[in-house]
């Protein structure tokens, strides 16, 4: 290619019909799950975009805009990273059963997996255990399968069968498994002991004195457990560590462990599902300190909204799962990349 010479635009002829047979996958995929939701009596919601908070973990980037009102003031508004917040306060209103195609915004994100913006499929159950979403989740992953015939999934070498039983994982026998590490030892009344996983971690990945559990638990879980899973079928990995419990809640019967679980295809992590934090209290107390170490790396944290907490606390038991649709769609049609699978790549691009 000369010095002169551009690649393509991505909406020319040629460059559109390699991507076209994906795209029409998508819709595929779209129209059998909105089918499954219909038939399991779930409503389907819009929420808004914009957000006085875009969510509170620490290593989650949101664009920021301004909206302007009719009197000229002006306030700070997020693009969201996820639909959750608003789900939650529908939730608190009253509704049981809702899903979402939204459009979630992330910066800091590119790579096979990732775009700045993408389409996130999120669903909730009042009344329900995280064992039934972590059954639905399945279910959908097989009727994407199913909408476009494919047999098995695959991306870079590795394959799943998506009809197949899944594996059902606990994140301590994972690492235990994949990295030799007796993770729980390693908690104390739900907190967890740098120094412990520190002395026991700094065999297999590296460890610097600025890392915090948190990060150890990263690097271990990245490099040496998340490349197993979902090795010939789907993996749900579940029980998270109290640490890292998000916007899940503790399991009663141990204190070191949460109701949270993710789904891996191939080493990708496709869903990420919580049984649903109904404490107010302790939900602002996780933002705070997210929030407090998102402001010690990055010089930046975002704002609670307190519709959102008090939402928190009118909330029935529930349970919801996000799961990134283009990735699925990545796999259901046998791209190889996501930004092979939407119908515009991120602005700017070629």
């Amino acid at each position: 290619m000369g010095a002169t010479d551009q690649p393509s635009p991505w909406w020319s002829a040629a460059r559109h019909a390699d991507r076209r047979p994906f795209l029409m996958a998508r819709g595929a995929i779209m129209r059998a799950v909105r089918a499954w939701f219909d038939e399991q009596g779930f409503t389907e919601v819009e929420t808004s975009v914009l957000q006085i908070s875009p969510g509170n973990e620490t290593h989650l980037h949101a664009p920021r805009t301004e909206i302007t009102g009719n009197d000229g003031s002006r306030a700070t508004r997020y693009l969201r990273t996820s639909p959750e917040f608003a789900a939650k306060k529908l939730l608190a209103a009253g509704e049981t059963k809702i899903f979402e195609f939204a459009r979630v915004f992330r910066d800091r994100e590119r790579g096979d997996l990732h775009l700045p913006e993408f389409t996130m499929l999120e669903w909730y159950r009042a009344n329900a255990g995280y064992d039934a979403i972590m059954a639905d989740t399945i279910v959908v992953i097989a009727h994407a399968a199913q909408a476009t015939g494919i047999g098995q999934f695959a991306f870079r070498g590795r394959t799943a069968d998506p009809f197949a039983e899944p594996e059902l994982l606990t994140v301590a026998q994972a690492f235990e498994r994949f990295a030799g590490i007796d993770l729980l030892a390693t908690i104390v009344n739900g907190e967890g002991d740098r120094a412990a996983l520190a002395a026991v971690a700094s065999k297999r990945v590296r460890v610097t004195d600025d890392d915090t559990w948190s990060d150890i638990f990263s690097k271990v879980l990245v490099e040496h457990v998340e490349p197993n899973l979902g090795q010939g079928r789907l993996t749900v990995l579940f029980e998270y560590p109290a640490p890292e419990a998000a916007l899940a809640r503790a399991k009663a019967a141990d204190p070191r462990i949460a109701e949270r679980f993710e789904v891996y295809a191939c080493g990708v992590e496709l869903a990420n599902g919580f049984g649903e934090l109904t404490d107010a209290a302790e939900q602002r107390r996780r933002f705070v300190d997210s929030m407090d170490e998102k402001e010690r790396r990055y010089g930046e944290r975002y704002p609670l909204d307190e519709d959102f907490l008090a939402a928190v606390a009118a909330m029935p038991l529930s349970s919801g799962v996000a799961l990134g649709f283009d990735r699925l769609v990545m796999l259901a049609s046998g791209a190889l990349r996501v930004d092979q699978v939407v119908w515009t790549p991120p602005a700017g691009e070629r």
